[in-house]
């Protein structure tokens, strides 16, 4: 009986070979036209969106003790380089950090939670990669901690990964941390941080996660800026190894740009919005729970009226903003971020 079944299996399995061999092709096709696609990234040089894996960090000494211009710490390497435990190179810069700003936390049966001052820095001036907190107002604060946990508050590249990190950062914080933190990042001034330089030629860079740093030795070069604002570390040694938050910024921006938002800022761009200063203040230094515009980051501003433009920012205060932004061009966005950042905080 069994060879009776023999030319039938035969066949049975030489037409499931055939499927499976055309599955895999089709498949391998699909997938080179998938790698073939370029990636969109919206408004590529706010949100900074590395195309590739970064390479790991330079194999170093973690024994290694350092310290920077101006600070009487000294940290190892190890230290630095500890994600939960943030250094604090200026300690009398700011009062005392509560704890869930100073270190991770991660107890049994809790949920993981950052610390603050990892990514905003232990002053609150953070980097364009996240928000600088601070000066904020405490209500404000508080309700941007509210929106992402509620989901609000999204981001309209979804490879920006550390809006995702924020969000599971929110959820898991208890209502004492985040009324600790608010506290503590309202009552810090923010002072200038950001130097804004208006040009035509940039140096060529790399993609630093989040932020751009020149490119050294092979590759070095400038470029023309072209449409897009690009924000490096003044010193990028400073800023990648030691993360130095005494250590500032640069904003290249288009020649023109400042201008061009000034008249956006100030006289609504010709009916195409309204004034920020009717509700940011004076100077665009806050009014009550508006948060203040001046002196911050461009690009952590330009994702911010994007995304509340593309309906990624929904929360209480957004609905406010919502006919302001929408109208408002990639350009106009640019031009509005470049002038902010060169205001005084």
């Amino acid at each position: 009986m069994a060879n009776r079944f023999r030319p039938r299996l035969l066949t049975y399995f030489a037409v499931v070979a055939l499927l499976s061999s055309v599955t895999v092709t089709v498949v391998r096709a699909q997938g080179q036209q998938q790698q073939a696609k370029p990636v969109q990234h919206p408004l590529a040089w706010a949100y900074a969106v590395p195309e590739a894996p970064l390479p790991p960090p330079a194999q170093v000494d973690e024994s290694a003790v350092k310290s920077i211009p101006g600070s009487t710490q000294s940290f190892t390497m190890k230290q630095i380089r500890d994600t939960g435990n943030p250094v604090d190179w200026f300690p009398n810069d700011h009062p005392q950090m509560p704890s869930i700003v100073a270190h991770r936390r991660s107890p049994t049966g809790s949920p993981w939670v950052g610390s603050c001052g990892l990514c905003h820095y232990p002053n609150g001036k953070g980097r364009p990669e996240n928000a600088p907190v601070a000066g904020l107002p405490y209500g404000y604060i508080l309700e941007q901690i509210a929106d992402f946990k509620n989901g609000a508050r999204r981001t309209s590249d979804p490879g920006k990964a550390n809006t995702a990190t924020m969000a599971g950062n929110a959820s898991g914080i208890t209502d004492e941390e985040a009324l600790e933190a608010a506290k503590y990042f309202s009552s810090l001034k923010m002072t200038p941080w950001i130097k804004v330089e208006e040009t035509d030629t940039v140096p060529k860079v790399r993609n630093a996660g989040g932020f751009y740093v020149p490119i050294e030795g092979e590759g070095k070069g400038t470029e023309p800026i072209g449409n897009r604002i690009l924000e490096m570390p003044v010193d990028p040694d400073a800023t990648e190894t030691y993360r130095n938050p005494h250590s500032g910024w640069i904003a290249y921006v288009p020649v023109g740009s400042v201008k061009k938002g000034e008249d956006f800022v100030l006289r609504g761009g010709s009916g195409k919005t309204v004034a920020c200063a009717a509700c940011h203040g004076e100077g665009l230094k806050g009014n009550g729970n508006f948060p203040p515009l001046a002196g911050r980051s461009p690009s952590y501003l330009a994702r911010q009226l994007y995304d509340m433009q593309h309906y990624m920012r929904n929360g209480p205060g957004t609905q406010l903003m919502r006919p302001v932004v929408q109208n408002l061009t990639e350009e106009d966005i640019l031009n509005i971020t470049a002038y902010l950042a060169s205001l005084q905080p």
